[in-house]
Parts: C-alpha cells; sequence; structure tokens
C-alpha cells in the first residue's frame, strides 16, 4: 500500500512541476504579436491589390482594348 500511495505522490509531484513550469515559462508567442503580423499581412495585401488594381486600369486595360480594336479592323 506504501508503494500505491508513494507511486500516486510522484505522479502528482510530476504533473505539478510540468504545469507549473508550463505556466511559468515566458517564451513563445502572444496573443498582441499575432494580432500585430495579421494587420501588417492584410496592410500589405491591401496595398498590393491597389498596385495591381491602378496598373490595370492605367496600363494594362487601354492597351489591351486599343489592340484588340487594330487586330479585329479590316478598313485598313
Amino acid at each position: 500500500m506504501k508503494k500505491l500511495i508513494n507511486s500516486i505522490k510522484t505522479k502528482v509531484n510530476s504533473a505539478i512541476i510540468s504545469a507549473r513550469t508550463a505556466i511559468e515559462s515566458t517564451s513563445g508567442e502572444g496573443y498582441i504579436d499575432t494580432g500585430v503580423k495579421i494587420i501588417i499581412g492584410v496592410v500589405i495585401g491591401g496595398v498590393i491589390l491597389a498596385g495591381l488594381y491602378a496598373l490595370f486600369n492605367t496600363t494594362i486595360i487601354p492597351t489591351l482594348t486599343t489592340k484588340i480594336g487594330e487586330m479585329f479592323n479590316y478598313a485598313g
């Protein structure tokens, strides 16, 4: 019976020690770090999309329209 009690005490103590070290650990990422990373990703993605939209509307689409119009121009 004494062995069983000692075995249970040892297991409980090791569980307490592992829980305490996990709680007291200061390594790892926090919620603020992750939130800042997400915000930065969204902002950079928005800037890239806005740049592509401006590029397509000012340069690519008008040129493409002109080229297609010239391709199907049978008069000249």
